[in-house]
């Protein structure tokens, strides 16, 4: 099978984990990175579109036929203001998913954040939920969504927070379990496994994948 995908965020802890997976999945024959600065990756079924995403609009890059990953995202922090952090991860993805529904993507596939909700009192909250409320009314073919808890993973950047639950999860893992589970910090390589796994289910409609359920996803399939 000779499918295409076009991941935006490839450099990001998830999106290193996908790109990953799609390289060594023989059912994916094509597909394009579209980054700020180059992954440094070289491989035959491998495109990058290095790009400024302040012209993400007029970015010539084909998304017909495609399963579009989207997994860009920051924080406040390293953003800098609410603003520029509202611009990496509500106009960025929203603009992408647009792209995809004018060009005729086949499915698009994007990582928000447990609890995402456009009426939360916390902006990170909300700013995740008025995404999920405008690419629904995008009416893609096939729009799925995946809100994990705390992602765990090597970045780049050093988070405390992160590193001290990577660090004590083992030990704390009974704590969550039972409706706690949803709690539960992810693996990020566990996110893009549940990606992978729904795109090539080829399913169209929305769909939400909590955290516990992409953990189960992965676990199943032996992540």
């Amino acid at each position: 099978m000779n499918r295409k995908a076009v991941v935006a965020g490839a450099t990001g802890l998830v999106g290193k984990e996908l790109v990953r997976l799609l390289l060594n999945d023989p059912d994916y024959t094509d597909i394009t990175l579209i980054v700020r600065r180059s992954t440094g990756i070289v491989h035959a079924k491998l495109h990058e579109k290095v790009i400024d995403f302040e012209q993400l609009e007029n970015t010539n890059v084909n998304l017909t036929g495609t399963d579009v990953f989207c997994t860009l995202g920051t924080t406040i922090k390293k953003a800098g203001t609410k603003e520029a952090f509202r611009l990496v991860d509500y106009h960025y993805p929203l603009t992408i998913g647009k792209m995809a529904k004018a060009q005729g993507a086949k499915q698009f596939l994007i990582v928000t954040s447990m609890g995402a909700n456009p009426l939360s009192r916390t902006f990170y909250i909300r700013v995740k939920g008025e995404l999920e409320e405008s690419l629904r009314e995008l009416c893609l073919p096939a729009l799925h969504i995946f809100r994990p808890s705390l992602l765990l993973g090597n970045r780049e950047e050093f988070r405390l927070g992160e590193r001290i639950m990577s660090s004590v999860s083992g030990i704390l893992s009974p704590i969550f379990s039972g409706p706690l589970r949803k709690y539960s910090p992810v693996q990020a390589k566990s996110v893009a496994n549940a990606m992978l796994l729904a795109a090539k289910r080829e399913q169209s409609g929305v769909y939400v994948n909590e955290s516990d359920q992409i953990v189960t996803v992965s676990e199943r399939s032996g992540i």
